[in-house]
């Protein structure tokens, strides 16, 4: 019981690091305890989409903050950067959070937060697109396996 939930655990921490800018990756640990067996695959989706969306939310509040700080020198992106991705998002909308799940996709929750996008539209489309992805790699876990 005690490593079951600790598996659980271990599987939220994964997904919630790699939706933010840090470098992990949940998809081997999702894998993994899906190969494993032990629990329902309905609860690793739902345990991994909720800490892969909590990450975003904290690029999200990230970008809320983070233009203020645009005329730095330590500011990650150069203005040019910034503008591009601003302008991509204003032209595509939040429809781009869709995309959310895609490697270079925590970019896109940084600028909806520059962006103001109201907290409850981007919680829905990140989780469903967060959600989407974990449920597809289930699939393909699954068909692999035969």
């Amino acid at each position: 019981m005690l490593a079951e939930t600790a598996a659980l655990g271990g599987l939220f921490l994964a997904a919630f690091g790699a939706a933010t800018i840090l470098p992990f990756q949940s998809e081997l640990v999702f894998v993994g305890l899906q190969l494993r067996g032990t629990q329902a695959l309905w609860l690793l989706v739902l345990v991994a989409s909720i800490g892969n969306t909590l990450g975003s939310v904290v690029n999200y509040v990230l970008g809320l903050g983070l233009e203020r700080y645009r005329h730095r020198r330590w500011f990650p992106v150069t203005e040019a950067q910034l503008e591009k991705a601003q302008g991509w998002y204003a032209r595509w909308g939040v429809w781009s959070l869709l995309l959310s799940w895609a490697p270079l996709g925590d970019g896109f929750t940084v600028v909806a937060g520059i962006m103001r996008t109201p907290l409850w539209l981007f919680v829905a489309l990140v989780a469903l697109a967060k959600t989407g992805r974990y449920i597809i790699l289930a699939w393909l876990t699954a068909l692999t396996l035969g």
